[in-house]
């Protein structure tokens, strides 16, 4: 029954996305392997120690699950790294992870307001983004509707104009983290309704192998 109701909400969300004529995220066709991954996001074997925040409902378990089994060492020393460090204390700046290329950014910052906020995307890399401090909101910016790239001012980032209608926001706390696939186009740092806007976030940037 379970299967049942997961297979039919996936359709269901399809079957909107298609009416709806967006699109957020790489797509996957094979309903039985997002189904999988979605259980293997759910049941944490990736976590490594790490437990102090789960993956955020928008990520995307399909690509969350390729990308993770074509690097495993990479993801398995993030999660390591996450999980015996105390990010509240660390002192702001880059911290490599010891035994990789991967550089942790600590960022003690503020949100801004949305229209000083750019949407970008990364064809090279993947961005785990979790919020240790405070409130941050992420935008998804639908693709159908975007026109882009506007410029390349970095090797792997690009930016796009958006229809604002068509975006979807979120709210990162703490309990959550993101991450954001080259098919993830997203906005980071948008004000909230809170009255502080200060946060402290952790970057990292994972190789996205094709």
């Amino acid at each position: 029954m379970k299967r049942q109701i997961l297979t039919l909400a996936m359709l269901v969300m399809t079957c909107i996305a298609a009416s709806a004529q967006t699109q957020y995220t790489r797509e996957f066709t094979d309903s039985k392997f997002m189904e999988k991954a979605q259980k293997w996001v759910n049941n944490g074997c990736w976590r490594n120690g790490f437990c102090k925040a789960s993956a955020h409902y928008t990520v995307n378990p399909g690509e969350f699950w390729f990308q993770y089994h074509k690097n495993k060492k990479q993801w398995k020393a993030m999660f390591k790294w996450l999980a015996k460090t105390d990010l509240t204390a660390l002192p702001a700046g880059k911290h490599p992870i010891e035994g990789t290329t991967l550089v942790a950014s600590i960022e003690d910052t503020t949100n801004g307001e949305l229209d000083s906020r750019q949407c970008e995307m990364h064809r090279e890399h993947i961005d785990f983004q979790y919020v240790v401090k405070g409130t941050e909101r992420f935008g998804l910016v639908d693709h159908l509707s975007s026109i882009g790239p506007k410029d390349v001012y970095k090797p792997d980032v690009q930016h796009y104009w958006y229809d604002l209608s068509k975006a979807r926001f979120f709210d990162s706390t703490p309990e959550q983290f993101f991450l954001f696939f080259p098919d993830d186009w997203h906005i980071a740092k948008v004000a909230t309704e809170k009255a502080d806007q200060n946060i402290r976030v952790v970057v990292i940037k994972l190789d996205y192998v094709r």
